[in-house]
């Protein structure tokens, strides 16, 4: 029987609850065949639009006809629009949705009871610490959780007679960098602190503790703080932060459990709410409630390995952008990064994959060429890929399978796939499996977004260098006849110096040539036709001296270094080109084919020549000698 398969959806900033989340649906699913397809990216509010459209269309990737339901993450994932779309998308794919941390219409609701846990925090503080005036630091609008705890407070408050003691309400978006700014303009503003201030979630907590202390106001002899999720790190946060623990564990297992009832097409209820409840802590004054100090001595041993980890983990990120960004063809960038790889996968482990756009080489050599921001192509480019162990090969597979070498059976498996991208240009995605413990220490997110810069920096060095080949190659062809120009020559004669300056066995040998009657053309039949003896002239001495490269010097000069098969033969190739060359005449009109050069040679002599200039020198006189002497023959 093939594996159930559930597409999940969320940003990782909240990595700590989505992994307790994510925990509870793989014990939850590990009595039945199912896998987890996590679609996660790291959007913030204050991005740019095309940055959020970059991040966000790895929602975009899944097919959801080849799901049997969906989950939405909520408390990571309140962007409306976004929300609305999966939801839309999950509707018309026939599929049921378990919405997380927030209600919405025609989706299936698992949630924790925040109102009753907000209203058991405010309680403790009034009754334990005579806690009257009240600043709650919100997370956004749109958050279903930070606006039904601002609601539990409110009505805590009115149903106390105590309305006015609410003293702020203030939308920090879930920046860090916000909360700073306004917990600084608190401190000095001449203002009376609040007694308490309740903050959205943790973190927030953590950074108005962190910024209060920068003023010399300290938690909690000045001030009292609380936070939500009930987060490890603010555990052993100096003070531990009084928090209400949301059991994001029994939140997941609840959700898979709806998912089955769904599918099993049992009556399903609006949804389930999970008991939480608040935790005193240091913030709020209570010391005895738990032994935070055991909990940050754990931490601390756990340190050394963590440093451990994070070293090697920055060796293996230094060595992939040393990797990429020394290629200098996107054919070079598959074979070496495909090479590190399979040599060295510890960190990735043996399922990871990564699927770049097809047009994204493409689009390095013309920039007209754009990748799409909506959406993933159809066919997909295996840039490396790994499954179970096992090297796929092949070049391109098609997107909607999402992992190549996708087991339908076996044991159960959650992937993970977080988007590559420039701004809003879709690069591709990489895939990571069974991957719970690299969330809380933001190996996912640091991975992910480093590739994507490193491919970027890629793309960027190989248009620029190519760009600039270009302009070089324009800058040093001569427009006329398309052979080198003069400042190609100059840049010849330089690298053949060093040459000589460093192998005293060079074998080379300068041609130079001078076109005549090129005046006389030019003042009896107008330059047009001067232009087309030039190119009729370059042509012979291209066609002759077919293995050197050869250069307009300017006017009627042109010169050639001989080297290799033509350095051999000189001689032979000195004479056919004499062959070919029409007798000298200085009478009009002359045969529409009339081409007459004159041509000297001179051959590099170690024992002799310090200078290229040396050879030029004997060339140039050899040239002059020749064209004196084919006048002479000519009367």
């Amino acid at each position: 029987m093939a594996k159930k398969k559930i597409a999940m959806f969320s940003t990782g900033w909240c990595a700590e609850i989505l992994s307790q989340f994510l925990a509870g649906m793989t014990e939850a699913l590990s009595r039945e065949n199912a896998d987890i397809f996590l679609f996660l990216c790291y959007p913030i509010y204050f991005d740019t639009q095309a940055m959020k459209q970059g991040e966000m269309n790895i929602f975009n990737l899944p097919d959801l006809h080849d799901f049997d339901g969906t989950v939405i993450f909520g408390s990571g994932l309140d962007y409306k629009d976004t929300v609305d779309m999966i939801i839309a998308r999950s509707q018309e794919a026939g599929i049921p949705v378990v919405m997380q941390g927030s209600k919405r219409d025609d989706t299936i609701f698992v949630g924790s009871d925040n109102y009753q846990a907000t209203k058991d925090m405010c309680e403790h503080l009034t009754k334990e610490h005579g806690v009257k005036t009240i600043s709650f630091l919100a997370g956004t609008k749109d958050s279903y959780d930070s606006e039904l705890r601002l609601k539990a407070l409110r009505d805590y408050l009115k149903d106390n007679g105590r309305e006015n003691d609410l003293q702020e309400v203030f939308y920090t978006n879930w920046e860090n960098a916000v909360v700073t700014r306004h917990v600084n303009e608190i401190c000095t503003s001449g203002e009376k602190l609040p007694d308490a201030i309740i903050c959205a979630n943790d973190g927030i907590a953590m950074e108005t503790c962190v910024t209060l202390s920068n003023n010399g106001i300290e938690v909690p002899r000045d001030v009292l703080v609380t936070g939500y999720d009930f987060l490890d790190i603010s555990k052993v946060f100096d003070p531990s932060i009084a928090s209400v623990d949301q059991c994001f564990d029994k939140m997941g297992a609840a959700a898979v459990k709806l998912l089955n009832d769904h599918l099993n097409g049992e009556t399903v209820k609006d949804g389930e709410v999970i008991p939480c409840k608040f935790v005193p802590g240091e913030s709020c004054n209570c010391y005895e409630y738990r032994d935070s100090d055991k909990e940050r001595r754990t931490a601390g041993r756990n340190a050394y390995f963590k440093r451990s980890v994070t070293t090697y983990f920055n060796r293996k990120l230094d060595l992939i952008d040393n990797t990429v960004l020394s290629c200098m063809t996107y054919q070079d960038l598959k074979q070496k990064l495909n090479k590190l790889l399979t040599d060295n996968h510890d960190y990735e482990g043996d399922s990871f994959h990564i699927i770049m756009e097809p047009n994204f080489a493409l689009s390095i050599y013309d920039p007209n060429i754009k990748l799409n921001t909506d959406r993933y192509s159809k066919n997909m480019e295996i840039i490396y890929s790994m499954e179970d162990g096992e090297i796929c090969n092949d070049d391109l597979f098609l997107s909607r399978n999402l992992v190549p070498g996708y087991k339908s059976e076996g044991a159960n498996h959650l992937y993970v796939f977080m988007p590559l991208h420039e701004a809003d240009s879709a690069f591709g995605y990489v895939v990571f499996r069974d991957c719970l413990d690299k969330f809380e220490n933001r190996f996912l997110h640091t991975y992910y977004n480093r590739m994507g810069l490193v491919f970027d920096k890629f793309r960027h060095a190989l248009t620029l260098d190519l760009i600039n080949k270009r302009l070089m190659d324009l800058m040093k062809r001569d427009a006329l006849t398309n052979v080198n120009n003069r400042m190609a020559y100059d840049d010849k004669q330089k690298y053949l110096q060093a040459q000589i300056n460093s192998e005293p066995d060079l074998k080379f040998a300068i041609a130079m040539f001078d076109v005549n009657n090129l005046k006389l053309i030019n003042d009896t039949e107008g330059h047009e036709s001067g232009d087309a003896y030039l190119i009729r002239a370059c042509h012979l001495i291209c066609n002759v001296f077919k293995h050197s490269p050869v250069y307009r010097m300017g006017g009627d000069e042109f010169a050639a270094v001989l080297c290799g098969e033509d350095y051999d033969n000189h001689e032979a190739l000195r004479q056919k080109f004499d062959e070919l060359l029409s007798p000298y005449s200085d009478t009009m009109p002359l045969p529409p084919d009339y081409v007459s050069v004159a041509c000297g040679i001179s051959v590099f002599n170690p024992d002799t020549d310090s200078t290229v200039t040396d050879v030029i020198r004997r060339a140039d006189e050899a040239m002059y000698k020749d064209k004196s002497a084919k006048k002479t023959r000519s009367k």
